[in-house]
């Protein structure tokens, strides 16, 4: 075609639809674009929300088995324990029993020389004598003058004279005998005696020591127990008690032997809280036939407990102590946070035992971060929820 000649119109019709296709084309692929990086937006958006959610790892409180036992400090006491006083003034004679020898009951032990007391008991007997003497002579008296009275030499009246007047005598006799009799059981207190069969644990005189009558002047002269079989002492916490029943066995381990363990059982509770622990003291019986425990000694006592139920136990992290009171976290079934509150009933180290104030099937936050709240959403891991995906745990790329 010659450069003069107009170009054809079919030409100029295929540059306009040309142009055409070409925008439309350039506008979709603007459109999609937008649209593509809006889509990328909204899911960075919801991964960023995602992952601002806390994760928790929780566990359900576990139930240990109903045959529990509480460890507490015990005492050692003998079964039965004499401290000896002595029951006359005087000096130590002797004594023939020092600290560790085994007495018989009634065996002399020591023996006072108490010469005030041998002086009164010599006067009480003269004395006695004397009434006695006197009630012989008032007794021959009224004999005869008895004789008298049917021929009038003596009146009714002397008669009933002389008669109280033996009743008198009489009646001095007897005290006069009362008073020799006691004497002579005071005197017989000089020889001091074991009250049974057992082992001298102490003895605080010696020859020649004052010796004051009484037990409220000094220490006991000697103390004898009975260690055949002990007493052992303990305090329960009073919200273990109705946990502990007579009769219950217990274990008990002494530091002298510290690889062997002892059995006792539980005899006796006082039926009452002190005031100033919050414990309850228990008597439990311990055999000793072989002697190797000594009273007054430190026990390890391990008691069995008797529940009708079982204790829950969480970890010792999942406890909050705050303002708010002593409480733990919990993930309900809508992933949200729950508080409530706990009480404690025995520290475990590592686990603790709660009294009150969680069921069985909560889910328990073991380790709650700061700064939760009630009603603040979740994400639980853990062997309580689905493993997050690889895609999942990568943000969206752009």
């Amino acid at each position: 075609m010659s450069p003069t000649e107009p170009r054809s119109p079919v030409s100029h019709r295929k540059l306009g639809i040309f142009g055409v296709v070409a925008l439309i084309a350039a506008g979709l692929v603007v459109g999609t674009g937008i649209r593509a990086r809006e889509e990328q937006d909204s899911k960075l958006k919801e991964w960023t929300d995602d992952q601002a959610v806390p994760s928790v790892a929780v566990n359900q409180p576990s139930a240990k088995a109903l045959n529990a036992t509480l460890d507490l400090p015990g005492r050692l006491e003998a079964y039965y324990r004499a401290p000896i006083f002595a029951r006359v003034p005087g000096y130590l004679k002797s004594w023939s029993a020092d600290i560790g020898a085994r007495v018989k009951a009634g065996q002399v032990i020591a023996e006072i020389e108490a010469p005030d007391l041998d002086q009164q008991l010599l006067q009480a007997r003269a004395d006695l004598a004397s009434q006695q003497a006197s009630a012989r002579l008032s007794e021959a008296t009224l004999n005869r003058r008895k004789t008298l009275v049917a021929s009038n030499f003596v009146s009714a009246q002397e008669i009933d004279e002389r008669t109280a007047d033996l009743s008198n005598k009489n009646a001095a006799v007897r005290s006069g005998q009362a008073n020799v009799e006691r004497l002579e059981a005071l005197a017989g207190y000089k020889k001091i005696t074991a009250p049974f069969d057992g082992v001298v644990t102490a003895r605080d005189t010696d020859v020649g020591a004052l010796i004051n009558a009484g037990g409220g002047s000094g220490p006991a002269m000697f103390v004898v127990s009975d260690i055949t079989k002990l007493r052992v002492y303990v305090n329960v916490p009073q919200n273990y008690v109705p946990a502990i029943k007579i009769g219950a066995k217990a274990t008990l381990v002494m530091p002298e032997y510290p690889n062997r363990t002892f059995q006792a059982t539980v005899e006796a509770s006082s039926q009452a809280v002190d005031v100033a622990s919050g414990t309850t003291r228990m008597q439990l019986g311990l055999d000793n036939s072989s002697g190797e425990l000594m009273p007054g000694g430190y026990a390890s006592v391990k008691l069995n407990l008797q529940r009708d139920s079982a204790p829950l136990s969480i970890p010792a992290s999942a406890l909050i102590f705050n303002s708010n009171g002593l409480r733990v976290a919990t993930v309900g079934a809508d992933d949200k946070v729950l508080f409530k509150p706990v009480t404690i009933a025995r520290d475990l180290g590592r686990e603790i035992e709660l009294a009150s104030g969680i069921a069985a099937d909560d889910r328990v936050i073991t380790a709650p971060p700061d700064g939760l709240s009630n009603g603040d959403a979740v994400r639980v891991v853990g062997a309580k929820a689905k493993p997050a995906t690889a895609s999942e745990k990568q943000p969206p790329k752009g």
